[in-house]
């Protein structure tokens, strides 16, 4: 079964399916565009890693003292004082653990030399929150707008604050940034929203060369399918980030006109 929107299903950003989908996506991106590059380049799944002190983190620590209690035993007598109640009861809080990230992109490279010449990423959650996650990114991508590396820039999260850029004040949904490093400061910003279909791009790479055209409508329409997202989601909830009240009344007639929601 399709996903009953136009173009980005806003049930795939929640933290239930996103890691999900974003590494299917990364997946059926280059699916997508390995024929169509080679022999002259190759398409390479590469990953960030590091390190951040996660207030959301899940993992639990090994602790480095262990108290054991053992029964004592008939012939045993304790010597050990009983302490009285405490008089407060203790608050509940959290500990800054350490938790380690691993964010997976594409790189374009040029079979002959290894060179990168596109490096594609998709936004995650952690890219657009004033975290460390954003601070990792800002500098690789302030790396590769000062290079010749064509960057291609894929926002389908509709929460936290979006990356920057110059010259445009225009909110929007989602977003496609396309920037050629023979063309830089200029670039190519696409603008959608929830109810519009995402905008085919074309893949930057040297001049002269063929540039195929990614249709994201088409790869993540494949994606819900393959995944059977249709037999898991919720369409009776509110998803996250939570819709405004225009949005909501949208999505609701878009749901009820095809019988998912009564």
């Amino acid at each position: 079964m399709p996903s009953p929107f136009p173009g980005m299903n806003p049930y795939l950003e929640g933290p239930n399916f996103w890691p999900e989908v974003h590494s299917r996506l990364m997946i059926e991106i280059a699916d997508l565009l390995v024929p169509q590059l080679r022999p002259k380049y190759r398409v390479a799944i590469e990953k960030r890693v590091y390190e951040s002190a996660a207030n959301d983190s899940l993992l639990v620590g090994i602790p480095d003292v262990v108290v054991e209690r053992r029964p004592l035993t008939p012939q045993q007598d304790s010597n050990v004082a009983v302490a009285a109640p405490p008089t407060q009861k203790p608050l509940p809080v959290e500990v800054p653990m350490r938790m380690e990230f691993r964010e997976a992109y594409l790189e374009v490279r040029e079979m002959a030399t290894g060179e990168v010449v596109t490096a594609i990423k998709v936004l995650s959650p952690a890219n657009k929150r004033r975290r460390k996650g954003r601070e990792v990114y800002e500098e690789k991508r302030s790396r590769i707008l000062a290079s010749r590396t064509h960057l291609v820039e894929i926002d389908l999260l509709r929460g936290g604050e979006p990356m920057p850029v110059l010259g445009n004040d225009v909110e929007a949904h989602y977003r496609i940034l396309v920037s050629r490093g023979d063309r830089r400061p200029y670039a190519d910003l696409s603008l959608f929203n929830l109810p519009e279909t995402i905008p085919t791009f074309p893949l930057p790479l040297r001049s002269g060369d063929t540039e195929p055209i990614i249709d994201l409508n088409q790869l993540l329409n494949q994606l819900y399918d393959r995944a059977g997202y249709d037999f898991v989601i919720d369409y009776s909830t509110q998803p996250i980030p939570a819709f405004s009240e225009s949005e909501a009344a949208w999505v609701d007639t878009q749901l009820r006109e095809q019988g998912i929601r009564e």
